[in-house]
């Protein structure tokens, strides 16, 4: 039977988020970049503004001065300044405050 003693300590690291297990490191891109795998739902009273809200919550997600960039220069969803966006995909509908639009994509450094 296992000591608590030495399970507590696990499982508090677990719920904490600092367990880090093999392989949840970012994958490399081809030249060495960084890349990452990210989604989030947005939602908004049309679909243009749920799939831009969505999109900004991968940027946030992924780099606070991407997103920041992005919204200065009127960025367009599925663009990120900094990054190679690969794998885009997007699936909106009715809901929320008219439409849910759930968004996830590959960024790459």
């Amino acid at each position: 039977m296992p000591r608590i003693s030495s399970i507590v300590p696990i499982a508090v690291l677990a719920v904490s988020g600092l367990l880090v297990l093999p392989g949840a490191a970012p994958a490399q891109g081809k030249k060495g970049g960084v890349c990452v795998h990210k989604a989030a739902s947005g939602t908004n009273t049309t679909r243009d503004g749920a799939m831009f809200q969505a999109w900004e919550a991968v940027l946030q997600a992924t780099d606070w001065g991407s997103w920041a960039s992005f919204m200065t220069s009127s960025g367009k969803v599925g663009s990120a300044p900094g990054y190679k966006v690969s794998r885009v995909k997007s699936r909106c509908g009715a809901g929320g405050l008219g439409y849910n639009c759930k968004i996830q994509a590959t960024l790459c450094k």
